[in-house]
């Protein structure tokens, strides 16, 4: 399975990346939805959080630990930030490719999208 995510992951696309290691690769988003928005991949291809497997465990603990580390090292673990994963078309998904949001730099509010919140 190739993806975008995997082209940044085999450098064949430029990407700001600002973290890597042995299992994850982090770089800004290119359309950011907050004033600090990163995504946090594994670089073993997922495609949906529907296909995570027993022995995938680790790997996904590992991106929340990346977030944390991410957030720490540029400032937003007091004042807090966000990390989202979506999976599929209506959970807003367009890489399938699993990804963590790390979304930071601005309060954020409870819904998400209240906007497209659809009642009754």
């Amino acid at each position: 399975m190739e993806t975008l995510f995997t082209k940044i992951i085999n450098r064949e696309i430029p990407a700001d990346i600002v973290y890597e290691d042995d299992i994850s690769l982090a770089f800004k988003d290119i359309s950011p939805q907050a004033p600090f928005h990163v995504l946090i991949i594994p670089k073993k291809p997922i495609a949906t959080i529907n296909d995570i497997e027993e022995g995938d465990r680790e790997v996904i603990g590992h991106l929340y630990y990346v977030a944390g580390k991410i957030a720490k090292e540029h400032g937003f673990d007091e004042a807090g930030y966000r990390v989202v994963m979506n999976c599929n078309n209506d959970g807003g998904q367009t890489v399938y490719h699993i990804h963590a949001h790390l979304l930071a730099g601005k309060p954020m509010g409870w819904p998400p999208y209240t906007d497209r919140l659809k009642v009754g």
